[in-house]
């Protein structure tokens, strides 16, 4: 695994923010933005792919969001942010050259490492996709050292689809295999409508050669995890990013806790052999 445990950011105390000015925002839907970030105090550590930064607006409120962007690109930090409460408002209506708090990176990210050499599928849901999007920069920069690539996505319209652009150009590419899906859709569109596990049902999978990389809602990772158990993937070659109220990002406050494990520490990624016991107890 190449992140064990988070890393306290680069030349200051890990609580401590560091100022960042906003220098490129794109509206990719209606209540979503990603927005580029560039140092002005100091520079976090490189961040790997599935780990995140507690993102502060000044004066409303800090909240863990995981980077989307190029992990290579080690100059600007990129997050994709959901308007969902009043932090996550404030941070959407940046604009550039406004300035945010960021400390990590913080958690254990995907082990796309130990995908070398194997088929990988990746599958995201909704704003989910955003941290999985990572893993397919660092496939693509070393194309030949991994097998078969599927990428399998899910959103509940057309109109709420992510990085809808992007996903056509890795379509176009004969090195990827991309499939899309909504729950709802119009007349205008031509894909496929249902669960994304449907796509999966179809996907070319090798099951002793395949690793999959999973996040978006908990219910649909959960469908998605048991399906591809059922066609022969072992739950150890599934990871899943958990979602959970994480508050101080360095295992002290307890908010984030799921049964004997921090999530903001040994995860936000776990492998579904770790995790699927623990997500079984209702209430924990």
């Amino acid at each position: 695994m190449s992140v064990e445990l988070q890393h306290a950011p680069v030349g200051g105390p890990p609580m401590v923010p560091s100022r960042h000015r906003v220098v490129a925002v794109t509206r990719e839907l209606a209540d979503t933005v990603t927005f580029e970030l560039e140092p002005i105090d100091r520079a976090l550590d490189p961040p790997e792919p599935g780990q995140f930064n507690m993102v502060y607006a000044f004066g409303q409120g800090e909240v863990p969001i995981s980077v989307s962007g190029d992990p290579a690109r080690g100059d600007t930090v990129v997050h994709t942010v959901r308007s969902v409460g009043a932090t996550t408002q404030a941070l959407c209506a940046l604009g550039p050259g406004e300035v945010v708090g960021l400390r990590g990176p913080y958690g254990r990210g995907w082990d796309v490492e130990r995908a070398r050499g194997r088929d990988v599928v990746v599958i995201g849901g909704g704003i989910g996709f955003a941290p999985l999007r990572p893993i397919i920069y660092r496939i693509l920069e070393d194309r030949q050292a991994y097998g078969r690539v599927n990428v399998l996505v899910g959103a509940r319209s057309p109109e709420t689809l992510l990085y809808r652009a992007e996903l056509e150009e890795w379509r176009s590419r004969s090195d990827l295999s991309v499939e899309v899906t909504v729950d709802r859709a119009g007349p205008d569109w031509r894909g496929d409508v249902g669960v994304v596990t449907a796509l999966i049902t179809r996907a070319t999978i090798d099951p002793a050669g395949t690793v999959a990389f999973l996040c978006g809602p908990e219910i649909m990772m959960r469908f998605a995890a048991n399906t591809l158990t059922g066609r022969g993937v072992s739950p150890g070659d599934i990871e899943v990013s958990l979602e959970r109220n994480m508050k101080c990002a360095v295992a002290q406050c307890g908010h984030c806790q799921l049964g004997p494990i921090f999530v903001c520490r040994e995860g936000p990624v776990g492998t579904w052999e770790r995790l699927q016991p623990l997500l079984a107890v209702r209430g924990l």
